[in-house]
């Protein structure tokens, strides 16, 4: 692992603090060549890259920020995954599981080859209009289709295998990973998958029908959601909470499993079960305060 990419939360002091701590200590110490955006490259006096570039030249990636700053990089990764190491800086966190203690112990095992990779499985999402694919995106948590706040309900026809699974009415539906599973589709009732499993999950958001629960499917099936309201507007598509656009009636939108995956290092002080129950405060008792 020569070449390390480093990968900061934008418009973060501490984060920046911090990378300038790590580039220092990989240089000076380890002697290995960073890899870094504008925001850490300007004050280290050292040329910035693209996320593109980084993730096609770095060994390995790390990532100060939160969750959203990993997914901002995963996004980029595409055919050979590169190790990330996530460091969480921010609040709940899942899949930045090392806390900022760790970092320095931890990059000290990871370079002398001593960790753990959790892969974890990758969506490929295509959006059809007038039978013309006019977008295509990797997706590491979920792809969520929703309707404004002064929307109507919204029809999604949705099949899997060319079988018609359901049309749904409702204000949208999430498509998760396993790791994505956490985040919106728990929220909109949808179960905790492990995260190293190969599945999707299907949830619907505030259904009109209340037996319209979530549905799990094998990672190998083709789902396809038209949507065929009509009189709808203000129809979003989002991808991983991070990019979005409006979508059209009869525009289709096509999921399927990624050829490649996203190799997460995992923390070697706590497990999976462990960041759950902290991370979801499993097993706390509530206290009201008030007198």
């Amino acid at each position: 692992m020569q070449n390390i990419g480093i990968i900061i939360k934008r418009n973060n002091q501490r984060a920046l603090e911090i990378g300038i701590k790590l580039s220092d200590w990989l240089t000076k110490k380890c002697s290995r060549q960073i890899l870094c955006e504008a925001e850490l490259a300007e004050p280290l006096k050292i040329p910035g890259f693209s996320k593109n570039d980084i993730t096609n030249r770095a060994d390995l990636i790390v990532v100060l920020g939160g969750d959203g700053t990993l997914l901002s990089i995963a996004r980029h990764i595409k055919g050979n995954s590169r190790p990330i190491l996530g460091v969480n800086l921010g609040g709940l966190g899942f899949l930045t599981a090392i806390t900022l203690d760790e970092l320095f112990q931890v990059m000290s095992e990871v370079l002398a080859g001593n960790f753990t990779l959790s892969p974890r499985m990758v969506l490929n999402v295509s959006l059809y209009r007038d039978g013309r694919r006019i977008s295509y995106h990797n997706v590491l948590n979920d792809v969520v289709i929703n309707k404004g706040a002064m929307a109507r309900i919204i029809d999604l026809k949705t099949v899997i295998d060319d079988n018609l699974v359901n049309t749904f009415k409702s204000d949208g539906l999430i498509f998760s990973t396993p790791t994505g599973s956490t985040g919106y589709s728990l929220s909109a009732g949808g179960p905790i998958v492990y995260p190293t499993l190969n599945s999707i999950t299907i949830s619907p958001i505030c259904p009109h029908t209340l037996s319209n629960r979530p549905l799990i499917v094998p990672p190998e099936v083709t789902i396809e959601t038209t949507l065929i309201s009509t009189d709808s507007d203000d129809i979003f598509l989002t991808l991983d909470g991070q990019t979005g656009f409006p979508i059209q009636p009869l525009d289709r939108i096509v999921i399927t499993k990624s050829d490649h995956s996203i190799e997460l290092i995992t923390s070697p002080s706590k497990t999976y079960f462990e960041v759950l129950r902290n991370k979801l405060k499993w097993g706390e008792r509530y206290q009201n305060n008030c007198e």
